[in-house]
């Protein structure tokens, strides 16, 4: 299960989610495994959450997953 971290202060776009797991942040970065893991574990299914704790439908969590890099 994932969250997203929402954007920090002084952004103007999200740069990384959360791994509930173990609370590990994730950063949008194509050259991390992690972010690749996050990338196929929610395109399969596993549950995404929004910034504010409400999960997101399936829909909604991969057309997120369409707009990163």
């Amino acid at each position: 299960m994932y969250k997203r971290f929402g954007i920090p202060y002084g952004l103007n776009e999200e740069v990384c989610v959360t791994r509930l797991s173990d609370n590990a942040s994730i950063p949008f970065n194509p050259a991390n495994t992690d972010y690749a893991n996050f990338k196929k574990e929610v395109l399969a299914g596993a549950e995404l959450q929004d910034a504010d704790g409400n999960t997101m439908t399936t829909e909604e969590a991969n057309a997120f997953i369409g707009t990163l890099p």
